[in-house]
């Protein structure tokens, strides 16, 4: 491989988020990967930081044309210029669509287990929250989620006026095929609901499979769908702060856009340049990442399986986060706690992701393949012990 995925540079005492929260303990929890950039985004970051002025900027018209173009060579999906809003972040964008579609006092749907953020954005908005669960089964010794069509229609009230969408899904780690898409935007479609949908994950799909944007399903779902999308996950970049929505309609992208007035900051010079230079020339180094994060997940799953007795795991379809059933693992309390306290590893709780979430943890394979194991080793030991 051209890149070193298996080194990483030390990020203790560098501001981490995600190294500091929980102080000497191994973070195997919040998405954030400890792979360094690709050069080319290092290289433009350099170029923009030496220049030396860092007045107001604007969205670069190379990156809204390389996005369009990106758009219709990965999904054959048409997307112009006027459909692109930027933002600085994506939980940003949850909360501008909750607070752009309907009115306080509506009702917004989402599926849990899920990404917390969903949970608290319609709140945040004077917006009630709404949940239905995904289903849970095993396949072949794996679990898995689906849909559940019943429940997630029987969850639709007189109010309710949007469902947020993770597709790929966070943290069951599933990509979604085309028919069960369709079955779910015709379900939208019957009670008129617009649809966020959360593709932030759409390049980190494994194992050579493709993703599905909702909006490019038909021409009548798009005009209903808010897609938001970012280089961060992908490229290692969210600290930057840049993401994007697409809504071609063009009523649904004037209440968006109205909603975010005031209150939501431009994205940044550097992050603007780092998006450009990713999406551009970072494809060689996502390639060679997604073989990386497909052996670290293989890793995991048979390391679950050999030496973590009573957990079980999902086998993600995409993402670098597996989501662990540990109910069955005779653990005293919660599971986070418990490998938080007695293996010195962070994970992220999994009552925190909603119904159907007590008694997991989320666990971020995205890692050097030495500290997976580490913190599995540690896991494995604390098991044995308890």
């Amino acid at each position: 491989m051209l890149y070193d995925f298996d080194h990483a540079p030390d990020r203790r005492g560098a501001d981490s988020l995600k190294w500091q929260r929980y102080g000497d303990a191994l973070p195997l929890w919040v998405a954030d990967m400890d792979f360094v950039s690709p050069e080319p985004v290092l290289a433009a970051l350099r170029e923009r930081v030496a220049h030396g002025v860092f007045g107001y900027g604007a969205p670069p018209d190379e990156l809204t044309a390389t996005i369009c173009a990106r758009m219709a060579a990965l999904y054959r999906w048409t997307v112009t210029p006027e459909q692109i809003v930027y933002l600085p972040g994506l939980v940003c964008g949850l909360n501008v669509a909750c607070r752009a579609v309907g009115e306080p006092g509506d009702k917004v749907l989402v599926q849990t287990p899920v990404y917390p953020p969903f949970l608290a954005a319609p709140g945040n908005q004077d917006r009630q929250l709404l949940t239905a669960e995904l289903t849970a089964e095993m396949r072949d010794g794996r679990l898995y989620y689906t849909f559940d069509d019943a429940a997630f229609e029987a969850a639709i009230g007189p109010r309710t006026r949007l469902f947020i969408l993770c597709h790929p899904h966070n943290p069951v780690g599933r990509m979604f095929g085309v028919e069960e898409l369709h079955r779910l935007a015709a379900i939208c479609e019957r009670h008129d609901l617009a649809i966020c949908s959360d593709e932030i994950h759409c390049d980190l799909l494994l194992d050579g499979r493709r993703h599905t944007p909702l909006a490019t399903l038909a021409s009548e779902i798009a005009q209903r769908c808010i897609t938001l999308m970012a280089p961060s996950k992908t490229f290692n970049i969210a600290g930057l702060g840049a993401s994007f929505a697409i809504i071609q309609n063009p009523e649904l992208r004037r209440r968006f856009k109205h909603a975010m007035r005031g209150i939501v900051p431009d994205a940044n010079i550097l992050a603007l340049n780092a998006a450009l230079a990713a999406y551009r020339q970072g494809d060689g180094w996502l390639r060679e990442l997604l073989i990386y994060l497909a052996a670290n997940r293989d890793y995991l799953v048979d390391n679950i399986k050999r030496h973590l007795p009573g957990v079980r795991t999902t086998v993600p379809e995409a993402t670098y986060l597996a989501w662990l059933d540990c109910r069955d693992a005779g653990l005293p309390g919660n599971p986070h706690e418990f490998f938080l306290n007695h293996a010195g590893v962070a994970l992220n709780n999994g009552a925190d992701f909603g119904p159907g979430g007590a008694g997991f943890v989320r666990l971020n394979f995205g890692c050097p393949r030495a500290r997976l194991a580490e913190g599995l080793e540690r896991m494995s030991a604390a098991l044995a012990e308890c």
